[in-house]
């Protein structure tokens, strides 16, 4: 009975730590990268819930392939063992038929697949009916951002205070510094809900801006201009990093895009073009609630 009892609560916690790893994964569909976590996310575009609903797609694929002919190999290896008198059947390596089978199923797995996936990457690159545009220039090492057509341009690298401890030597802590080497002294602020279009250079060496909430990675490529276009849902905080290595201060220039509802958005153009740093910054910091759930974790 106590074997019994102990089999019981193993398998109720087994059970309740799966259940919570998932309910984990799914509220961490919107925020930063986690420890443990399961899956890629959702992300807060249409961009990238395009790559999350192809991959999840093509996961389920994969697994309903690998359990068919797994399974079948398990079969055929236990029922048709020579210790138990099974002999091998000659015609069936040869059968036309069955090779007919085994090539027109994968083209037509091939394409169920390619389809949808062709349709969302053209999505990906269309940015028709953008209503604004951002200019983003990589440098070695930081960013620049230009909000095209307002007279607002401005440089954003790694803050002061991550700078300060990779210098110093200090050990930081997720207590002390939670966005170490993560957070920059001038967040790019963008308005939700707004179709925007990005293109993407660089000045020195290629280098490569990525907010993975956004969706998607574009080089930023010395006399190459790259678009690409986002439309934020959700107001929060998101980070994201230079993807491509640029010289040896590669790791120490993040990015950072806040996103906040249009008026807020105005209001922090408003303070850039007024060169009021102090109240662009404020906006640039300010947490709203929503953006506590969705881009702070």
């Amino acid at each position: 009975m106590k074997a019994a009892r102990a089999t019981q609560v193993g398998l109720a916690r087994i059970t309740t730590g799966v259940f919570a790893l998932l309910a984990s994964s799914m509220a961490l569909a919107n925020i930063e990268p986690q420890r443990w976590q399961l899956n890629m996310t959702p992300g807060v575009t249409r961009t990238a819930e395009n790559a999350y609903q192809m991959h999840m797609l093509m996961l389920w694929i994969c697994v309903a392939i690998g359990v068919i002919v797994f399974g079948a190999m398990a079969y055929a290896m236990f029922k048709f063992r020579k210790s138990k008198g099974a002999k091998p059947d000659v015609d069936f390596t040869h059968s036309t038929k069955l090779e007919i089978i085994w090539t027109v199923v994968p083209i037509i797995i091939l394409v169920v697949m390619a389809v949808p996936a062709t349709i969302k990457v053209i999505e990906q690159y269309d940015t028709k009916g953008h209503e604004m545009t951002v200019k983003v220039t990589g440098y070695q090492w930081m960013w620049r951002y230009e909000i095209v057509g307002e007279d607002v341009n401005f440089i954003s690298r790694l803050d002061r205070e991550s700078d300060r401890i990779r210098q110093s030597g200090e050990r930081p802590t997720a207590e002390s510094s939670p966005h170490y080497l993560r957070e920059v002294d001038r967040v790019l602020v963008l308005p939700t809900d707004t179709k925007i279009r990005f293109v993407v250079t660089a000045d020195d060496v290629i280098h490569a801006w990525w907010v993975p909430a956004l969706g998607w990675k574009q080089d930023a490529i010395p006399g190459v201009i790259n678009e690409a276009w986002t439309q934020i849902r959700e107001p929060g905080t998101y980070r994201g990093v230079c993807a491509e290595l640029c010289g040896k201060d590669h790791g120490f220039m993040p990015i950072v895009v806040k996103a906040v509802p249009r008026g807020e958005y105005d209001a922090w153009l408003a303070a850039q073009k007024a060169g009021d740093l102090v109240e662009a910054a404020r906006i640039a910091t300010t947490t709203p609630a929503t953006a506590q759930a969705v881009g702070e974790g």
